[in-house]
């Protein structure tokens, strides 16, 4: 099923309408207790977004204008003959959409079998993702869209009301393909042009109108990165809550949450984790639990992870199966994300004995693109644990390392050759990003379709890969389940509360075997390429809507938040009482739909709500339940409560033991997959899944990727006003701790600039040096360690002291933001003065101001408070170029540390002798 989120609007007579409810509202009426928000990515681009609305307040005044000559023309008579007959061709229209709209087309949709046959980096495909369409309508009464063989050829059509038909018109003759109408996306490369300049102000105006700002839909954010999550918000009408007020309709947060937050949920709240989903996104957490249920049902069956051990407390296990089975491990540390801390040893005596780690034994033999190692980011959607629904998203993420693979001992000190993060890879010279969202398989970033139709053409079997991978998924959330179950039944009050986006990190071996990696808690919605955009703008807008946020009024959660008892238990929510037949036979006819008698009032509860879900699914793909998953997985849950079994004793536990046992599961799946022709049957086949995941990602018009606006630096005015603030400084001024970090930072920054464009002018020893010294939670990695017999690439070692650089960069602003000028302080530089200064300096710029500074003052307010107490005398900084580097790791007081630099020293002279770093 195509994305909803960015759905074309089909109907001529519907215009791209803010203030038109319908379009943003589904499951139900505004007003009803299904209405749920709708999320689209078609008005995140902000020249669509101005098209649209200038067309629709034109039809409006047009409409208007009709009506008013038509009036005087009609009798009173006619007029109130025709009155009660108006209305209803107009809304038919407005549901079927105009038959003589025009839009692109490939004549046949037989062309689509031969497309996968093509490469996919043909200019034909190029044109097919660009005019492809992502949506289909999402019904307002929550139902499935019926599937027909137009949507699964891939017929490409683009909407008269998404498009200003106008600007169509003009570009419709570039495209080289006939057009039945002049229709045209508009490219990424215009938007990035010409909108870049597109505020959050923009994005606050654009949601005025919307229903969710009307309704005061309100978000809340706890440590978690925002940007992309809060553009959608904001064009959405929402607005952010902050502090501690928990008036908040969704709480988004990247961290685990406080049960006492939890327990407080009303029935309309929503949260993006569950708790206790450490069990799952800690490494050593997961592999324990996968490890029980290898022991409990059989290797065959849970053979998902290599072979794992935790350490220290299983560091004979792993010297004893190193005996057995000799070759290279990774070793992990056991709750850390991008690659931080990673490394690779050729046997367990090259790892520290107080490591606290997870080592794996290290796949040799990986899937290479043109001799790349590559990995898989794939994100699923976890609505519910009990039952259990999961869905995976159509698109993922397939990332490359920079650096030939090659399987030799010498080389597994490189991580950019054996790692794929691309949190490190990202820093390596010859890294590609791609510059088009179109491009799918250019760079070190692919979609999962772009690999998978690239696997297809080297006779690869792509089904079975996917099916693998959805088997994968499944059984790690089974072998996580019941701890997660049980804290859902103890903390979250309603069945609704809870959802969680999960980050699977998947490597394919040569044999086109699936092995997971690791599990990550808040997947990074960070973006950086157009191909960035694309995808995890589609995934946060469809994500939003299949979860489904409640289109309620003020005055109804008002209502609920005095009717609802937030400290009740779930069990009272579950009862086993059975509704009245009355009662049910009446909601039945109300609903229009089939409703199994013999339901709880619980179960319906939970079949209708799995059913809307199903239908605001977008690019979700439901990989459980499906039609054979009782039969697949069975065996793993309990056949009285549906519970996955991970302990030997749990067939004899019960969780609640005063309330009856309930199959949530099997009743699930008894509903949605019935025999029984009364009753709907979900369309969730594994070739609609298969064909799914092998399309590509489609959109109705380009989302805009826009860069960082950089500001031009005039090095003139950087000089002048060096100069300025150098007499400042001699006179007697001084810096506050703030602009004093600030300098640092944007120095720092001009290093690592350095380091990544230019890896020949490096300053590698002094970095890792005085990164060792500060200490913190950025150290050097332990692969850095006894190397004095290895060969380093420039390269490859660049890359890797400015991934350690970055993550101390990125640590040191999140503390500067704590500190603040709030006015100018008495013998400071004018904050002002010294803005306009930073605006316009260069590297050299900032050193001179940080060298004086430091020489005069003789304190170092960038590193040390003035009252610290083991501060380090200021050590004479040495004049020229690069002096005030030289000394930084003087700066550092050097207590015990000595022998921890001697490695460094003799790694660095064995394999640069000739080469000169200060």
């Amino acid at each position: 099923m195509p994305s909803s989120l960015c759905e074309a609007l089909t109907n001529s007579s519907i215009s791209f309408d803010y203030q038109k409810e319908d379009d943003w509202i589904t499951s139900g009426k505004l007003g009803s207790r299904e209405a749920v928000l709708v999320f689209r990515t078609n008005i995140l681009n902000p020249k669509i977004r101005k098209t649209l609305s200038e067309k629709s307040s034109a039809q409006v005044l047009t409409d208007t204008k009709d009506n008013e000559e038509e009036k005087p023309v009609q009798s009173p008579q006619k007029l109130s003959e025709k009155e009660p007959t108006s209305s209803e061709p107009s809304s038919k229209e407005a549901l079927s959409g105009s038959t003589q709209q025009k839009i692109f087309l490939l004549k046949k949709p037989q062309q689509c079998d031969k497309l996968d046959k093509l490469t996919f980096s043909s200019p034909f495909k190029k044109i097919l993702n660009r005019y492809s369409s992502s949506d289909t309508s999402i019904s307002s009464e929550g139902e499935e869209p019926a599937s027909s063989s137009e949507n699964k050829s891939r017929v490409l059509k683009t909407s008269q009301n998404t498009i200003n038909i106008k600007l169509a018109a003009d570009l419709s003759n570039e495209s080289g393909y006939e057009s039945i109408a002049p229709a045209k996306t508009i490219s990424n490369t215009e938007v990035i042009e010409e909108d870049q300049e597109e505020t959050s102000e923009d994005d606050a105006e654009c949601g005025i109108n919307m229903p969710a700002s009307k309704l005061k839909i309100t978000y809340k954010f706890h440590q978690t990165e925002t940007k992309l999550l809060r553009k959608l918000f904001n064009v959405h009408g929402l607005t952010e809550v902050q502090g501690e007020n928990n008036n908040f309709n969704l709480l988004w947060t990247g961290v685990h949450m406080k049960l006492d937050i939890v327990r407080n949920l009303a029935p309309y709240q929503r949260v993006n984790h569950f708790p206790r989903s450490y069990e799952m996104t800690r490494k050593d957490r997961l592999y324990k639990n996968i490890e029980r249920m290898q022991h409990l049902r059989g290797m065959k069956h849970f053979d998902i992870v290599p072979q794992t051990f935790v350490l220290p407390i299983e560091s004979r296990d792993l010297v004893v199966a190193h005996n057995k089975h000799r070759g290279p491990w990774i070793v992990k540390p056991a709750a850390s994300s991008r690659g931080r801390g990673i490394f690779i040893v050729n046997s367990p005596d090259q790892i520290p004995q107080d490591e606290q780690a997870v080592v794996s034994k290290y796949i040799v033999d990986p899937l290479c693109i043109d001799g790349h190692k590559c990995d898989l980011r794939v994100y699923v959607l976890v609505t519910s644990f009990d039952p259990l629904i999961i869905y995976l998203y159509e698109e993922g993420i397939v990332r490359l390392a920079t650096v030939k693979y090659d399987r030799h001992a010498d080389n597994l000190w490189n991580p950019c050759m054996h790692l794929c993060n691309y949190s490190i890879n990202k820093y390596h010279s010859d890294y590609i990003r791609s510059s088009d969202a179109q491009d799918e398989d250019v760079g070190h970033k692919w979609t999962l379709s772009a690999l998978l139709r690239h696997l297809k053409l080297q006779s690869c079997d792509t089904r079975q890969l996917m099916l693998n991978i959805e088997d994968l998924i499944i059984k790690a959330v089974l072998a996580c389940a019941q701890s997660i179950i049980s804290a859902c039944r103890m903390f979250v009050p309603n069945g609704n509360n809870c959802f969680e986006l999960y980050g699977f990190d998947i490597l394919i071996d040569n044999a086109l075997k699936p092995w997971l990696l690791e599990i990550n808690l808040s997947p990074s919605m960070g973006v950086d390429s157009p191909l960035d955009t694309k995808v995890k703008s589609c995934l946060m807008a469809d994500l939003l809507t299949c979860v489904g946020i409640p289109a309620y009024s003020p005055e109804m959660r008002s209502h609920f938040d005095q009717k609802w008892s937030r400290f009740r238990s779930t069990s009272c929510l579950r009862q086993a009482t059975f509704p009245s037949t009355s009662q049910k036979t009446k909601k039945s006819k109300k609903k229009g739909a089939v409703i199994n008698l013999n339901l709880t009032g619980e179960e319906q509860r939970i079949l209708r709500n799995a059913r809307l879900q199903y239908s605001r699914r977008g690019g979700f793909v439901r990989i459980f339940p499906t039609d054979d998953s009782m039969q697949r997985y069975g065996n793993f849950l309990d056949s009285a409560n549906g519970i996955p079994i991970s302990t030997p004793n749990v067939q004899s536990q019960t969780f609640q033991t005063p309330i009856i046992q309930h199959n949530y599961n099997q009743m699930l799946h008894q509903n949605l997959y019935s025999k029984d022709g009364r009753q709907k049957q979900d369309d969730n086949s594994e070739a609609d899944r298969i064909w799914q995941y092998e399309r590509a990602l489609e959109t109705d018009s380009e989302i805009p990727f826009v860069k960082k606006p950089t500001v031009e630096k005039c090095e003139v005015e950087g000089r002048r006003l060096r100069k300025i603030m150098l007499k400042k400084i001699s006179n007697g001024s001084e810096l506050t701790p703030f602009q004093a970090r600030q300098t640092f930072s944007m120095y720092l920054e001009s290093v690592l600039r350095r380091l990544t464009e230019d890896p020949k002018d490096n300053h590698e020893k002094i970095i890792l040096k005085f990164l060792n010294k500060f200490g913190g939670s950025v150290k050097p990695p332990v692969m850095f360690r006894n190397m004095q017999t290895i060969k380093v690439a420039s390269k490859a070692r660049s890359a890797m002291v400015a991934k350690l650089l970055g993550d101390f960069l990125e640590n040191y602003k999140r503390d500067t933001e704590a500190y603040v000028d709030s006015f100018d302080h008495f013998g400071m530089i004018p904050s002002s003065a010294y803005n306009q200064f930073l605006m316009h300096a260069q590297e050299s710029d900032l050193e001179a101001v940080l060298t004086l500074h430091t020489n005069v003052t003789g304190i170092m307010p960038f590193l040390y408070n003035r009252c610290g107490l083991s501060v380090p005398p200021t050590p004479p900084i040495p004049s020229g170029l690069h002096g005030f580097l030289r000394a930084l790791p003087s700066m550092v007081s050097s207590t015990g540390i000595n022998r921890e630099l001697s490695k460094y020293d003799g790694y660095f002279k064995n394999f640069d002798k000739e080469k000169v770093f200060l």
